[in-house]
């Protein structure tokens, strides 16, 4: 067999693969659903009649978020564990995990997505907000 047939062969394999998964596509229900997905391709301009297509991008958006949440949860373990040690003479009852901005910031940060929040500084709680409309 030549290099040609062989290219030829894996391509073939290659693409009746992808055709079993977008097929596959079609009966899948995935976690984000279909209306958001072709409303934020619709906001980015963008729009694809093609179920099996909004599915895919569902997914894959379901898995950056998936990954982004795995990330996040390894800085949050990272920052508490550094915080235990630090309190060595104390001893630890609450063991729940407390995930901050500043662990899915770093998350993040990993994906080339740049999420650090804006320091607030007002004189009371209510500063800024406008004052709603009085029945009178």
């Amino acid at each position: 067999m030549n290099h040609n047939q062989q290219l030829n062969e894996v391509k073939h394999e290659d693409e009746s693969a992808l055709t079993d998964f977008l097929a596959s596509l079609t009966d899948y229900t995935p976690t984000i659903p279909d209306e958001l997905v072709e409303h934020y391709l619709a906001k980015s301009g963008f729009q694809c009649p093609d179920v099996r297509l909004i599915r895919l991008v569902a997914v894959a958006t379901q898995k950056f978020v998936s990954e982004v949440a795995t990330e996040a949860l390894q800085q949050c373990k990272a920052r508490q564990a550094t915080v235990v040690r630090d309190k060595k003479d104390k001893q630890q009852r609450d063991k729940r995990l407390i995930m901050n901005m500043d662990d899915l910031s770093k998350a993040l940060q990993e994906y080339g997505v740049n999420a650090k929040h804006q320091e607030y500084f007002a004189d009371s709680p209510s500063a800024g907000m406008e004052s709603a409309p009085r029945d009178e």
